[in-house]
């Protein structure tokens, strides 16, 4: 028997709207167990591995999950800070340095909660404190500016989950993508620009963007599309020679072209002098930034001949990407204010007619 959770519900409690903000996810801790439960959860997701489930069930828990989590809490140990994981700790202050904002905004009361896609705190949490602020229209935020199925897509499917067990659905809207967004755009410009006022300019820019199998692309994934298009639009903006790369590969399959790694060896080797890399996927700095990018990726160049190596941190708690999450929340909550004030009118006339 299903049962549809909302025994405390109060029917006198004013409506809200709710905002979730969904972010990839980490590891509660970088050890081997917490990683093996952490990378259980994410590489489960049949969104990340479209292989049969049986035959996956088996590769996952025969081999992968008795090799790769030793592995990984190495690297996660590298990238761990006093405060824990650098993605939960600046997720966490993205979201005090937007609510104040958000809220200032608002006519209407607004509760602005934090999900992970895998992890702590899960979307479920975010959902449920969204719930108790009894939201009865909420905004899906997943930080991910380019769409793709193994994301974007995926985020989706835990918020439909996890609503499958609500009595009262409330009014849903989802933000699939922002990869061309004008905001988006800008911000990323004024931040490169900002980096390379005190630092200087490169040789050559790289865009990395975390990848994905190829055959998803050709089976109809956007990803590649809309990375490909960030790239241009801050190019324009920006005169100097650039690339779009992919990093983050899993796997013996070919995923998408050209790999960073291979990239940034070639670079060295053609007597390129300075290299900055900029990941415009992530919305905050991460172990895939932090480690890969900032740590291997950067031996990769020095070693093959480059002589500098910058990368430039993610938009994180910027002022910049405070400004686009304000509009892009603004921008899709459109209609919902007008609908709190609909519902005032008709609640004083009633008082004053009955």
């Amino acid at each position: 028997m299903t049962i549809y959770n909302n025994s405390t519900y109060d029917h006198k409690s004013p409506e809200t709207i709710g905002i979730l903000l969904v972010n990839l996810g980490t590891p509660d801790a970088p050890t081997t167990s917490a990683l093996r439960q952490y990378l259980g959860e994410f590489l489960a997701d049949p969104r990340i591995t479209e292989m049969p489930r049986w035959l996956w069930w088996l590769v996952l828990h025969g081999i992968i999950l008795r090799i790769r989590p030793s592995r990984s809490a190495k690297k996660y140990q590298k990238v761990w800070t006093e405060l824990g994981s650098p993605l939960l700790e600046i997720s966490k202050t993205q979201l005090q340095l937007l609510q104040p904002v958000v809220q200032e905004h608002f006519k209407t009361p607004i509760t602005v909660a934090l999900g992970m896609r895998y992890g702590n705190p899960s979307i479920a949490a975010g959902l449920e404190q969204l719930r108790a602020s009894n939201a009865k229209y909420i905004l899906i935020l997943p930080l991910y500016p380019q769409y793709s199925a193994t994301s974007t897509g995926s985020a989706f499917d835990a918020v439909s989950e996890v609503l499958k067990s609500w009595r009262w659905l409330p009014d849903i809207r989802f933000i699939s993508h922002y990869h061309d967004h004008p905001t988006y755009i800008q911000a990323l410009t004024t931040h490169l620009n900002k980096y390379w006022d005190k630092h200087g300019k490169p040789d050559k820019l790289l865009f990395s963007f975390h990848g994905i199998p190829k055959r998803f692309f050709l089976n109809g994934d956007p990803y590649y599309c809309e990375c490909q298009k960030t790239a241009r639009l801050v190019a324009e903006q920006i005169n100097i020679p650039s690339q779009v790369v992919f990093q983050s590969r899993f796997g013996r399959e070919e995923w998408l072209k050209p790999y960073i790694d291979q990239t940034l060896i070639d670079l060295g080797k053609a007597g390129l002098t300075r290299v900055d890399v900029i990941c415009p996927g992530f919305s905050a700095d991460c172990l895939e930034t932090l480690e890969e990018i900032n740590h291997e990726n950067r031996q990769n160049f020095l070693q093959a001949g480059g002589k500098e190596f910058h990368y430039i941190p993610a938009l994180n708690a910027s002022t910049e990407h405070i400004k686009l999450l304000l509009e892009l929340i603004t921008q899709h909550t459109q209609g919902w204010n007008s609908q709190f004030d609909a519902k005032q009118r008709f609640d004083f006339f009633s008082k004053n007619t009955s």
